[in-house]
């Protein structure tokens, strides 16, 4: 299914929403620099090795503005790191890339030992509520821990390693050592884990492949790099990453890989591990409840849109009260964690 998206609307993070932040150690004081990255010159092309635009664009800033954010910059990425914002002379910053086709609209930020020419990066966006609530949901659901800080209207995010979903259906799949039947699985559950939590627009640039050796054959885990779509749109098919055509040839290969019987159990296994990170959870999962399920995050014609499909997916009238996002978002993990194959 090919889905039009718009470029969703910014909601602010609220008080009650900024005080759960601070008690769970997500907030910290720096410079709101969202803005200030803004006061480049010049913009010019990024492109890959082999020679692809890449849709990000290189910055250029005069220097007495390059030198002051040069230490804003490490400060900020020693906050992120060790939680403790100080200079570090050996510590610079390289590049900065923009990208103007996403709905945070993010810098990308390249920091560089340079003792030993090591590089590394983290993302400067605008706070929205939306995004923070699905870094969140990532972080207590999913089997990844999220790295990020925030204060006022700036948010710092750690990179995300992989190999990015497009390129890996392009690149990897038809190799050799490439093992099929674990990619499969592998889409299932993630496919399970994003419409659980109601986490929007997993199209293959949206998410990352992460490799990882094993004694004998490679793991793979499947990990969204892009949360701006939480809760957010109407439509139920947003939610389900199998729905998308730039995931067609992933649908492809786990219909001709896993029979339906072995999919259902895939699906059983992701739930049954979403549980138990809710029951270990339970204090901070409630506490996000709180402040997430009378906040305004989407249109109200959205909220109708989806409860509707929610209650048809499901065969049930149980989602008809809700009134907001966070409602849905909580009835529906609970509703799909109760279900079990027969």
């Amino acid at each position: 299914m090919n889905i039009n998206l718009k470029r969703k609307k910014f909601y602010p993070v609220s008080e009650g929403f900024n005080s759960y932040l601070g008690t769970y150690g997500r907030t910290m004081d720096f410079p709101e620099l969202y803005e200030d990255l803004h006061r480049f010159s010049q913009l010019f092309p990024l492109f890959d090795r082999d020679g692809n635009d890449t849709l990000w664009k290189t910055v250029y800033y005069e220097p007495a503005i390059r030198a002051e954010l040069n230490t804003k910059l490490t400060k900020i990425y020693s906050a992120l790191r060790t939680n403790a914002p100080k200079t570090q002379d050996h510590l610079v910053m390289e590049r900065v890339d923009f990208c103007d086709f996403g709905n945070s609209r993010p810098f990308r930020i390249r920091i560089v030992n340079q003792y030993n020419d090591n590089y590394d990066h983290f993302y400067v966006k605008i706070a929205d509520a939306s995004r923070l609530y699905g870094l969140e949901l990532e972080h207590v659901l999913s089997p990844n821990r999220i790295n990020y800080l925030v204060n006022g209207n700036t948010l710092i995010e750690e990179h995300i390693a992989g190999v990015p979903g497009d390129t890996f259906i392009s690149e990897y799949f038809e190799r050799p050592e490439t093992n099929q039947v674990r990619i499969a699985k592998e889409f299932v559950k993630f496919n399970e884990r994003s419409f659980v939590r109601l986490l929007g627009d997993m199209r293959s640039y949206n998410y990352v492949v992460d490799i990882t050796p094993d004694f004998e054959d490679a793991q793979y885990r499947v990990r969204a790099i892009d949360f701006d779509q939480q809760s957010y749109e109407g439509n139920k098919e947003m939610y389900l990453p199998q729905t998308f055509l730039e995931n067609e040839a992933v649908v492809h290969l786990c219909t001709t890989k896993l029979n339906y019987e072995t999919m259902r159990q895939y699906q059983d296994e992701e739930r049954t591990l979403i549980e138990r990170r809710c029951t270990l959870a339970r204090t901070r999962l409630a506490a996000l409840w709180d402040v997430m399920l009378p906040e305004d995050l989407a249109p109200f014609e959205h909220v109708e849109i989806l409860r509707d499909g929610l209650n048809q997916y499901h065969q049930t009238e149980v989602f008809s009260p809700c009134e907001t996002m966070g409602q849905l978002v909580k009835l529906n993990l609970e509703t799909s964690l109760a279900k079990q194959s027969g």
